[in-house]
């Protein structure tokens, strides 16, 4: 599972609101509701996150190996 807990961190540090993200940046709210729900986006998206935050991927989500895979996969 990708989360994306450590964004709303970065966007603390940087100042930036999720408010600016639509407003100025015009990121839909359907990405951002997809974010806060953990959901999967496209990689444009990543990037686009991390040029407007001036960041690195790793600022904004991070990965944790789902709990039932290795059963699925057996």
């Amino acid at each position: 599972m990708i989360k994306y807990d450590k964004l709303w961190a970065t966007m603390k540090k940087k100042g930036i609101t999720q408010y600016a993200l639509y407003t100025k940046y015009k990121i839909s709210r359907s990405l951002l509701q997809r974010l806060r729900n953990n959901q999967s986006i496209t990689t444009h998206n990543l990037n686009l996150l991390c040029n407007i935050l001036n960041c690195n991927i790793e600022d904004i989500c991070e990965f944790i190996k789902d709990e039932d895979f290795d059963e699925a996969y057996k």
